[in-house]
């Protein structure tokens, strides 16, 4: 299967073909063709399988074809929350590049910065808005934005909006939604609490899943060491000796251990910045921007980035802590691996034992 097979309509496909895209991922192929036909996805796929254009790419053309209010005072019509910044920008990213050929216009919202900004872009009128809950519900008690016109809903990265917490936020959206949208709910994994979830969200939903629940990549390649820990730091620099490694994504448990081994890393000349919950959104931006030019050598993260890295060619992703569950493994190591490029993250696991 091809792009061209999906009848996409003119502007959109000239986009992904200017991208370089000819076949879509198995996400895309079977989740494209539902949306278009108006129906609701329940849709289960690991992290880097290409879920962001599997939803991006059918609204545009819904909306497209279906040309609601021009205008200054247009009404939202299509809303995407997801549960991070650095996701929502990367989401409205997608959105502007698939886009970019067609009429429609896309905002992003989040909290961490001054709003004054978000409100001037939303005062024009936007037909797709990417939002984070926190700072849409905020904007939403002051009067400055409405979803009562909404006609397709997408809840993004499901799953980690329950681990961070989000749960209430999204019963609060869900009941001021219409009730005749389109919704779209994606997460890479499917515990019973996301079952039960998508149930209230859902009406006879088709049911896209890839990937068996938890699961990784077949284009990863996965090593472990075996190390006590505290070792692991020399262990670290010793692995980034490595000058084949040009960059590479190191994951802390602690915002607190990030910060650390950033200042182990740049003591010995090695250029590190450090991404997580307590940094301000410009410099968590400044340091995915420098990653992703490779001025920066070494991004290291918490869990709360696990999903909104996206960096081309990323070839290394290293655990320097073990993640408490199964699916933050899955979510980390996806940030490689990503359009079928092979590649190796490393798993540190402590143990008393001499390291080998």
């Amino acid at each position: 299967m091809t792009f061209d097979s999906l009848n996409l309509i003119e502007p959109i496909s000239k986009a992904i073909k200017e991208e370089g895209y000819v076949t879509p991922t198995p996400i895309q192929a079977e989740a494209i063709p539902e949306v278009l036909m108006g129906k609701d996805l329940l849709g289960c796929a690991q992290t880097g399988t290409g879920k962001t254009a599997a939803f991006s790419i059918p609204i545009l053309q819904i909306l497209t074809n279906n040309p609601g209010i021009t205008g200054r005072r247009r009404p939202i019509r299509s809303l995407i929350v997801t549960p991070t910044r650095e996701l929502a920008i990367q989401i409205d990213e997608s959105i502007r590049t698939y886009g970019r050929h067609t009429k429609l216009t896309s905002a992003v919202i989040f909290g961490g910065v001054n709003q004054n900004s978000q409100v001037n872009i939303l005062r024009n009128g936007v037909d797709i808005l990417v939002a984070t809950p926190g700072r849409l519900l905020d904007l939403m008690n002051q009067k400055l934005v409405s979803i009562r016109d909404i006609e397709i809903f997408v809840l993004d990265e499901a799953d980690r909006m329950l681990d961070m917490g989000f749960i209430h936020d999204i019963k609060k959206l869900l009941a001021v939604l219409p009730s005749n949208k389109q919704s779209l709910f994606f997460s890479a994994t499917m515990p019973p609490a996301i079952v039960k979830l998508s149930a209230g969200i859902l009406r006879n939903p088709v049911k896209v899943e890839v990937t068996p629940v938890s699961s990784t990549a077949d284009t990863i390649n996965q090593s472990i060491y075996f190390v006590d820990k505290p070792n692991k730091i020399t262990l670290l620099m010793d692995i980034l000796k490595d000058k084949k490694i040009k960059t590479a994504l190191v994951f802390t448990r602690t915002k607190h251990g990030a910060d650390k081994v950033v200042r182990v890393l740049q003591k010995n000349k090695i250029k590190a910045e450090a991404i997580h919950g307590n940094k301000s959104q410009n410099a968590r931006q400044n340091a995915l921007s420098n990653f992703k030019d490779q001025s920066t050598r070494v991004l290291v993260a918490t869990d709360i980035a696990a999903r909104g890295i996206d960096v081309d060619n990323l070839q290394h992703v290293i655990n320097y802590d073990l993640p408490n569950i199964p699916e933050s493994y899955v979510h980390r190591i996806g940030r490689t691996g990503r359009a079928g490029l092979m590649v190796p993250p490393f798993l540190f696991a402590t143990q008393r034992k001499k390291p080998i």
